[in-house]
């Protein structure tokens, strides 16, 4: 099957997947339905390998359990968020609400309970790329700092930080609508996800961080405001490059 390309600044790629679990059954079963929709895989049992190969080169997604032998998923999941770059999708037979909000607070951008089908993970992939296909404003400035999302870092007073994919969509979020009042419902629709406890915690999660980030006083942050029981407003002008 020919391999599933996106286009990257006028120039076409193969979406590139990293799978690490210890299971070679599930290891087997992900890359033969992922490599069969087009995209190109590596398979992993051990986190050093994984490690290993991100390092060489960071693939679009990595598909990652949390129930490892050899390290705790989740401090590999918070790695990677920090490192920005490729987008994280947990997969693991801990389906407690409490799990969930854990893995997208530490900075994961989908959470898939096993047993699964093979097809959800597939489509589940595709919307992350969709998601994370580059768009035409790359850079935005505003109140002294700089947003590149080649890159995923910001750039300003405070000195340099990288961003997660999924801190950088609600970053991307905001600077598409300064000085407007974002809703939790707008925030639900724009960036995907069912509305639930867990969705509304790692929202309030990636928006602290940020703020962290961009050197924001907690108790009273001057770029993004809380309006409790509406949302928030981003109090800055945005100009795009």
């Amino acid at each position: 099957m020919q391999a599933k390309m996106f286009f990257w600044k006028g120039l076409t790629m193969t979406a590139t997947v990293a799978i690490l679990d210890d299971d070679p059954d599930i290891r087997a079963i992900l890359s033969g339905a992922l490599t069969q929709a087009g995209m190109r895989v590596t398979a992993h049992a051990r986190a050093d390998d994984f490690e290993r190969e991100v390092r060489r080169a960071m693939p679009d997604v990595c598909l990652v359990d949390l129930g490892l032998p050899d390290r705790d998923g989740l401090a590999i999941v918070s790695r990677l968020a920090l490192e920005g770059g490729s987008a994280i999708i947990i997969i693991s037979g801990r389906g407690q609400v409490q799990d969930r909000i854990t893995g997208l607070e530490l900075g994961a951008d989908d959470y898939v309970v096993k047993p699964f089908a093979p097809e959800e993970i597939v489509a589940r992939v595709r919307a992350r790329l969709r998601k994370a296909a580059p768009p035409s404003r790359s850079r935005a400035t505003f109140a002294g700092w700089t947003a590149d999302f080649d890159r995923y870092t910001l750039s300003g007073p405070e000195g340099e930080a990288t961003f997660s994919q999924a801190e950088g969509e609600v970053l991307r979020l905001f600077l598409d609508r300064p000085r407007r009042l974002i809703t939790r419902a707008e925030m639900q629709e724009v960036l995907g996800g069912a509305a639930s406890a867990a969705f509304d915690r790692a929202m309030d999660v990636r928006i602290s961080r940020l703020r962290a980030k961009l050197g924001e006083n907690p108790r009273n942050p001057a770029l993004i405001k809380t309006i409790y029981g509406a949302g928030y407003i981003f109090l800055a002008d945005v100009a795009w490059a």
